[in-house]
């Protein structure tokens, strides 16, 4: 199932954050509080037909780490799951979308990132790519692609992107794994954003919307609460 955030009035959210926060350690809530202050959407990722869960796992603690909220995964031949003991739990703090559902579900990821107004980047090697520190921030917010381990992006999904970008190597290796390639560019990225004056933190709503969330997902038994509230 794709997860979402239920969506809530600001005065329901208030109470419910009010609610849930009394149920955790002070110091818990200050963290949520922090981190929350450093999610984005102007950068999200793309994985696309991803099958080894080690790899997975690693992709989803990078997000987590650079702050990265949204992950959209499109499973084409292969089935996407992750390994625990790599992600450390942090897949329950990401908002993941999940694309399975056609019979092409790069296309209709790719149409859907487009139609809430995301550039496409390619990370892979492109008559057109670009170097990684070459990209232009400031033209508007994006999602990474990131393609299978063996044979990278589909067809598909090269044919559709907006930008093509690749990480300099001066080796005689061909590609990085796709896990490191994608901490490489989130990191090259993110310090961009951070430096920047674009407004890429989320809204104080979509604040306040996973900060419920997170909370519910903290407690034990929140249908029992639920009902108190």
């Amino acid at each position: 199932m794709n997860r979402k955030e239920v969506t809530f009035t600001r005065k329901e959210l208030e109470k419910r954050i009010s609610y849930y926060s009394g149920l955790i350690t002070e110091e818990r809530l200050l963290k949520m509080k922090k981190v929350l202050k450093n999610r984005t959407r102007y950068i999200s990722v793309a994985l696309e037909n991803i099958f080894q869960p080690h790899n997975a796992s690693a992709v989803l603690r990078s997000c987590d780490a650079f702050g990265i909220q949204d992950i959209h995964i499109i499973e084409n031949s292969n089935k996407f799951s992750s390994n625990p003991a790599v992600d450390m739990g942090t897949s329950q703090w990401l908002t993941l979308q999940r694309y399975r559902d056609k019979g092409n579900n790069s296309a209709a990821a790719i149409e859907a990132l487009k139609s809430q107004g995301y550039r496409v980047i390619a990370t892979s090697p492109h008559s057109n790519d670009m170097h990684l520190d070459e990209f232009d921030l400031s033209k508007g917010k994006a999602v990474f692609l990131f393609g299978t381990e063996l044979d990278g992006l589909t067809p598909e999904a090269l044919a559709a992107a907006d930008e093509y970008v690749k990480i300099p190597m001066y080796g005689f290796v061909e590609s990085f794994n796709i896990s490191v390639c994608a901490a490489l560019t989130l990191h090259h990225l993110v310090l961009g954003l951070h430096e920047s004056e674009l407004n890429w933190q989320l809204s104080e709503i979509e604040q306040m919307t996973l900060l419920h969330t997170w909370l519910r997902n903290t407690i034990k038994k929140p249908e029992f609460h639920e009902r108190l509230l």
